[in-house]
């Protein structure tokens, strides 16, 4: 009876995606306007801005809504969550729908918030230059959502120190920007990939939906293996019997 119901777990999914592209990614277009005002460039102390943006929204999103939806907010964490039985297959599409509508507000509010210049300056949208090689790509969003989601399953593990969920999740978020972003933009995030994507082709501006692909599937995969390889480095016989529905050498 004290369960939220499905729509609540999705709102809660759909506001807490909005909130993390608003607040993140909107981070991006906000210094790169007020840098072109003051003559400046863009410097190493931004990339910090910016990273520390990104992990203060995931901290707060994490104790706004964990407890109503579970905070997935990405769906590297949903599919990580599915693979590993943590998380029912049939809810996957909704939770997934409801991470890439979120997103999708989320970019059109940074455009509302801070007007046509948000687009012209690329809308925070991820991307690497034509220089950097496909497979350095993919690598370098493959080992931030690795990073991301190994983290996330370590500190919702049953004998992780309570109450640090939040401040946890947010602080890899920050470590793992710093050294991805200089080559893919650190999206490792497929919603927030493809929400800004989409607003910013709508607001007519120009997207390389070629790297699309690059990104999600990188992210993707990254989320099941880092599920998968946190069960196998620190299940115990306990937990596998849980899974597989066998007693336990305590229950015999």
């Amino acid at each position: 009876m004290d369960d939220n119901t499905a729509w609540q777990k999705l709102a809660a999914e759909f506001l807490g995606t909005a909130f993390l592209v608003f607040v993140g990614v909107g981070s991006v277009p906000a210094l790169l306007i007020v840098n072109e005002a003051n003559g400046s460039t863009f410097s190493g102390s931004d990339l910090g801005i910016i990273s520390l943006a990104f992990a203060s929204i995931v901290i707060v999103t994490v104790y706004v809504f964990g407890y109503i939806s579970g905070n997935h907010i990405n769906p590297a964490v949903t599919l990580g969550l599915a693979a590993t039985g943590k998380f029912p297959w049939r809810d996957v599409p909704s939770y997934l729908a409801a991470q890439v509508a979120g997103a999708v507000l989320g970019a059109f509010l940074i455009a509302g918030v801070l007007g046509s210049k948000a687009s012209d300056v690329g809308l925070g949208v991820a991307s690497y230059a034509d220089t950097v090689p496909v497979a350095q790509a993919f690598l370098a969003e493959f080992v931030g959502t690795f990073l991301l989601v190994f983290a996330v399953f370590g500190v919702i593990y049953r004998k992780a120190a309570p109450g640090w969920a939040g401040l946890a999740i947010g602080m890899v978020v920050f470590a793992a920007i710093i050294p991805v972003a200089p080559t893919t933009g650190a999206s490792i995030n497929p919603a927030r990939t493809t929400g800004p994507m989409l607003v910013q082709q709508l607001l007519g501006g120009d997207v390389s939906w070629s790297q699309w692909p690059v990104y999600v599937g990188a992210e993707l995969l990254a989320g099941v293996l880092a599920a998968l390889a946190f069960g196998i480095i620190a299940h115990t016989q306990v937990d596998r019997a849980a899974l597989s529905g066998a007693p336990t050498t305590a229950e015999v």
